[in-house]
């Protein structure tokens, strides 16, 4: 198997073009092309229909990237496992994690695994949950944890609990003292809102349609802990749940129950269940312990 011409195929499905992956790997683009050629005549399957200039993905491309994923990152992952079998190193615990629930998740449980396993060494990659599934699918790792659902059918999800989404905002802010706010309460209170991209944004703007109320969006921003921080600087409110808030910000920034309610739900992946090991099952008792103690006495938790 020609492993360049593996590269450009999955350069050419991820970057959509046949010129920005020839470019990726400072090829020709007929020499990109004829390596594409290869690979279809050595499998004897048709990855693409050209039309024109453009290559259009065949079902058969589909189904046959994560495959090729896989086995390239495999690869290129073989210098790290072979130095480590040459110093002896131990193998790393490998965590692939959801941006915005590392510092209030994550990092807690990790820490507490370090209370049991002090010597083992960690290696957690984070990334943005549209990035998760393909990684989730590709990569050598041991758990991977986020916001449900991932658009991946395998591994089956183990599920942590659902999370109230509530009003983030500053603690001197008048509303900052209600027990709960509704939508009619923050007329004029500007809405620091995440990107159309996120799990959060679809939700409150789906339960907005459903009753009819609509918030104005002041600003948009594509990470939730870029949210937390305009609010804690005053510049609006916006929607977290109590895993997400960085708990270094909980001085300043209260968390204020919102009806109609609104829940986000968490859970892990485990790439092989059936070969579950003991710092396997210690990282998911950290998982639930830190999940429960965020939140306590949340309804649905």
């Amino acid at each position: 198997m020609n492993l360049r011409s593996l590269k450009v195929f999955t350069l050419v499905m991820q970057e959509g073009t046949l010129a920005r992956a020839s470019d990726a790997m400072n090829l020709s683009q007929s020499a990109a092309s004829r390596l594409l050629h290869l690979l279809e005549e050595e499998f004897e399957i048709e990855l693409f229909r050209r039309d024109k200039r453009r290559l259009i993905p065949t079902a058969e491309a589909e189904r046959f990237l994560p495959e090729a994923l896989r086995i390239l990152s495999q690869i290129e992952a073989l210098p790290q496992f072979v130095q480590q079998i040459q110093t002896g190193t131990q193998d790393p615990f490998r965590i692939i994690a959801q941006t915005r629930i590392v510092n209030g998740l994550i990092i807690p449980a990790i820490e507490r695994l370090r209370d049991v396993f002090a010597d083992q060494p960690i290696k957690l990659e984070i990334h943005l949950r549209r990035d998760l599934g393909r990684r989730m699918m590709n990569d050598r790792y041991d758990i991977g944890v986020s916001a449900l659902p991932l658009p991946i059918d395998q591994p089956a999800p183990v599920r942590l609990g659902a999370a109230p989404l509530k009003v983030a905002i500053r603690k001197d802010h008048p509303l900052a003292d209600r027990a709960v706010l509704r939508p009619g309460d923050m007329t004029g209170v500007p809405y620091i809102a995440l990107d159309e991209t996120t799990v959060i944004r679809r939700i409150a703007d789906q339960e907005m349609a459903t009753i009819g109320a609509k918030l104005d969006v002041a600003h948009e921003v594509s990470l939730g802990s870029a949210a937390y921080r305009l609010v804690q600087r005053g510049l609006g409110f916006t929607f977290a749940d109590p895993i997400a808030l960085d708990p270094e910000l909980e001085s300043q920034v209260r968390l204020v129950d919102w009806e109609p309610r609104m829940d986000i739900e968490f859970g892990y992946f485990i790439p092989d269940p059936e070969r579950k090991t003991e710092l396997i099952r210690a990282f998911e008792d950290a998982l639930r312990l830190i999940y429960l103690q965020r939140c306590a006495g949340k309804p649905g938790a």
